[in-house]
């Protein structure tokens, strides 16, 4: 049974940062009684009641009875007689990210709870078709998949773009893209309410920003998260906290250089991006054809062409990481994009190119693929704007 008043659209205030604390407790443990929610603000229970009369006139919080023995998120026992215990109301507001990519765009809605409750990837060539053809298709595919109540309720709208970007959103250049010197929350401003809040971000770093955000709690340690797209992107988390570097291109091993047997030195990006991959298989096919689809299937079918290329694929990917470990020492490489699929059928061949060249004192990471590497950049997106909502001192959006 629920008790809550009827839904409203959340309203925008500023809000204490005592309540911000409140809903980030009730989304990392999940219910909770009252008695418990005062101990985990350290308040006592007549300063948390009244935070939580609050929230749940805002919409935000609602009460609920608990008819489940046994321990909630947050690991703490319940058994007896049902109680009323208050949880976040999930569809009370709305954050949605899109990743405009080099050949698709994609989009992700989530919920309070950081749930995703709307997805769709579309193909897209992003670098044939213009700067502002991109933002109207991203918008227009947002505005599809988002029913009209959904932006009332909507408190931001994350930009993933496979650039390098300054820390106030600038993108200085995508060369995948085509792109110099562009503002991506001013360009999507033009095509959603006005309202919304904004942000841009590098796609591996939105990437890496979701990764950890899908989970009860961050990887420790240091993790490495790879975007396998077109391009190679990279972002660092140090303990749930991304890395940017000095100037906001710490994580991109796609521009380390290789080199070949000619002499010549090509960007890892290159040899284990997308383009590449389907470059070298569709020159070993007789009607020059190729998928992604077909290439991972004849790697399953072990087809020597293809299992040629991905053996090649494997050791410069070993390569590329070992020299980029050497300098991130990190505990894990988490693997996204759609050729991270590959990983999985070749896993091996690169733990083994890696231990041949790699230096005793180096331990090897774990390497792991996202539960959804296709849509990881834009869910990062969106859980940027969550993650701003919820925060006592969030920083403005882009625009």
């Amino acid at each position: 049974m629920s008790h809550a008043v009827p839904l409203e659209p959340a309203p925008r205030r500023i809000r204490q940062g005592s309540d911000m604390a409140a809903l980030r407790a009730l989304h990392r443990f999940g219910r909770l009684s009252r008695a418990d929610l005062a101990r985990v603000l350290g308040l006592n229970r007549s300063s948390s009641g009244h935070i939580v009369t609050a929230l749940i006139a805002e919409g935000l919080v609602r009460e609920v009875d608990d008819k489940t023995d046994g321990p909630s998120r947050g690991g703490r026992i319940r058994a007896g007689r049902p109680g009323i215990l208050l949880e976040l109301r999930p569809d009370a507001v709305v954050f949605a990210g899109v990743e405009i990519g080099v050949e698709h765009i994609s989009f992700v809605a989530i919920d309070l709870s950081a749930t995703v409750i709307a997805r769709r990837l579309q193909p897209f060539a992003a670098s044939d078709a213009g700067l502002d053809a991109a933002f109207e298709a991203a918008a227009r595919l947002a505005t599809e998949v988002l029913p009209a109540e959904g932006w009332t309720r909507c408190e931001g709208f994350g930009i993933a773009i496979p650039a390098q970007m300054e820390r106030g959103g600038r993108v200085r250049v995508a060369p995948l893209l085509g792109w110099r010197d562009v503002h991506p929350a001013a360009m999507m401003r033009a095509h959603l309410p006005a309202e919304v809040p904004l942000v841009a971000e590098n796609d591996a770093n939105a990437f890496a920003i979701g990764d950890a955000y899908g989970r009860d709690a961050a990887r420790p340690g240091v993790t490495l998260a790879l975007v396998l797209e077109s391009g190679v992107g990279g972002g660092i988390l140090v303990d749930g906290a991304l890395f940017r570097g000095g100037h906001g291109l710490a994580g991109e091993i796609g521009h380390l250089l290789l080199p070949q047997p000619d002499g010549a030195l090509l960007r890892l990006e290159e040899l284990v991006g997308l383009e590449g991959v389907l470059s070298a298989y569709r020159a070993s096919l007789p009607d020059g054809e190729a998928t992604l689809e077909a290439f991972l299937g004849e790697v399953k079918d072990r087809a020597p062409g293809a299992v040629a290329i991905a053996e090649g694929w494997a050791r410069s990917l070993a390569f590329g990481l070992a020299q980029a470990c050497r300098l991130v020492d990190p505990d894990q490489i988490v693997l996204g994009g759609s050729l991270a699929a590959l990983y999985p059928l070749v896993g091996a061949r690169v733990a083994a190119h890696w231990a041949r060249i790699q230096d005793a004192g180096f331990p090897l990471p774990g390497i792991v693929v996202n539960a959804d590497p296709s849509f990881g950049a834009a869910f990062g997106a969106a859980c940027i704007l969550h993650q701003r909502f919820l925060a006592a001192d969030a920083e403005p959006a882009n625009a």
